[in-house]
């Protein structure tokens, strides 16, 4: 089937035919660097990554923009006067990255940051005052806003008239001739540091934060590209304002616009208020990061999920089926006429799930029913197909980025500890094989159970007995 995409401004599902034929062009809203990221900037970022992973394996050549917001409102906010807003921001992208990286999240094609995008900006803004989409304000500010009630296509993203929008608070409204008109440029404030401004046609200052990225969407993928991403939470106003003035600008824009769903905390809504948030580095400490990456990207792109206790131990018991099928299989395939047989390819019911709007919840069903077709094949000696269903696990898990056997997956441990356990281990094994061959069963499984109580799981097969903790061995 054709790979069918959700279009937040249709609200529909629509057929995806991109511009070119064979590339993808994606811009997606990154952070805004003021703070440490949280478990919703994550979220986000993984879903996006997962579009571009299956784009990527159905064919196409994706380019993928996401910024860096690092000139902002917040950003000065929470500058210190020990930490200038720059140093802020550029502490706060490392940090982003960081978690981004242990996620397995691939880095995009381009990361530009606003501050780098000025000029382009500047040319915007001026396209739009030329046109009669935005006016300076008459008070002196310095400020430029985009006026709404001058494009009638104002509201066509979240479906919403203009007279039922709230007010736009991102500046003084006294140079505003309608509350809702929202600002293109801030002229610069007394309170503010010179570092943080720049020279405009319309007076020193800096700019608003939708412009920002309409300015690099454009730069970087020009004025009509495929694909607009970003969080639900960014519907209204951002993504709102932004296809308003680049479309009043004469651009295009993006042709989907897609909305990954939020994060809630024990059925709440994640907020500073309620002191709830959880940050990125506790959820990865909390887990493994393969762990971590398979619980926030298991349920669809579009739903909200919730977080709570026990969540990373379900994602853990998931992933470790997953991880002891492919250590069982490979085992067993180790020396036999089987071994590297599997072709690593997805079965058609994946192929269907991802294509049907990304549907990972089908596409995961999918994936655990042929681990434990491979089980019951292993189990029934049909090497033939676990061989198969090895080729078809591997592919799956690639595509979602959630293969153990992957190098950046794999396991770190200290070599010693592991040779002295294995060690210890073994003799073990060693003591309860001749204690079953000498029929005394009762000491053999008092053996089995000891290490059991240790975390240690024995599985005995016609090979031998092999051992593992936490499905590795």
């Amino acid at each position: 089937m054709a790979f069918q995409l959700y279009d937040s401004r249709a609200q529909a599902l629509r057929d995806f035919v991109p511009i070119v034929p064979g590339a993808v062009g994606m811009y997606v809203c990154g952070p805004t660097v003021q703070s440490s990221p949280h478990i919703g900037h994550l979220r986000s970022a993984l879903v996006y990554d997962q579009l571009r992973r299956w784009l990527n394996y159905s064919g196409f050549d994706v380019t993928l923009v996401r910024n860096v917001t690092d000139i902002d409102d917040k950003v000065l906010a929470n500058a210190t006067s020990t930490e200038e807003w720059w140093a802020l921001a550029y502490r706060m992208e490392l940090e982003f990255t960081a978690g981004y990286r242990a996620l397995g999240i691939q880095a995009p094609t381009y990361e530009p940051r606003a501050t780098a995008s000025v000029q382009e900006m500047h040319r915007l803004i001026a396209t739009l005052v030329e046109s009669g989409h935005a006016y300076p304000a008459d008070d002196g500010s310095g400020d430029v806003y985009f006026d709404v009630r001058s494009w009638p296509a104002y509201g066509a993203l979240t479906r919403q008239s203009i007279d039922s929008m709230e007010a736009a608070a991102d500046a003084d409204p006294r140079g505003k001739k309608d509350p809702r008109d929202f600002a293109l440029w801030k002229g610069h404030k007394a309170d503010e540091p010179a570092s943080a401004t720049w020279p405009s046609p319309w007076g020193d200052g800096r700019p608003g934060w939708h412009i920002e990225c309409s300015a690099m969407a454009s730069r970087y993928l020009g004025t009509n590209f495929d694909i607009h991403g970003g969080g639900l939470d960014l519907r209204f106003p951002h993504h709102e304002n932004e296809l308003a003035q680049s479309t009043a600008a004469g651009h295009d824009f993006a042709n989907y616009w897609v909305h990954n769903g939020l994060v809630h905390i024990n059925g709440q809504k994640m907020s500073k208020s309620l002191g709830n948030s959880v940050y990125a580095a506790d959820l990865l400490g909390a887990a493994r990061p393969i762990v971590v990456r398979y619980y926030l990207g298991q349920a669809h792109y579009r739903s909200t999920i919730d977080f709570h206790d026990g969540a990373l131990t379900e994602a853990e018991a998931a992933l470790d089926r997953i991880e002891s099928f492919l250590e069982r299989v490979g085992r067993r395939l180790v020396g036999t006429r089987f071994a590297g047989t599997g072709v690593v390819e997805i079965p058609d019911a994946f192929a269907d799930a991802m294509n049907d709007d990304l549907s990972v919840p089908q596409a995961l069903a999918v994936l655990h029913d042929t681990i434990r077709q491979g089980n019951s094949w292993l189990d029934g000696e049909d090497l033939a197909l676990a061989a198969s269903a090895q080729g078809q696990v591997l592919a799956m898990t690639e595509v979602l980025g959630i293969n153990p056997l992957s190098p950046e997956w794999s396991k770190t441990q200290d070599v010693s500890v592991h040779a002295a356990l294995t060690a210890l281990v073994d003799q073990l094994l060693e003591r309860r094989q001749q204690k079953r061959a000498s029929r005394d069963f009762a000491a053999a499984d008092q053996i089995r159970d000891d290490l059991a109580h240790a975390g240690i799981t024995i599985e005995d097969t016609q090979q031998g007995a092999h051992w593992s903790i936490d499905g590795s061995q």
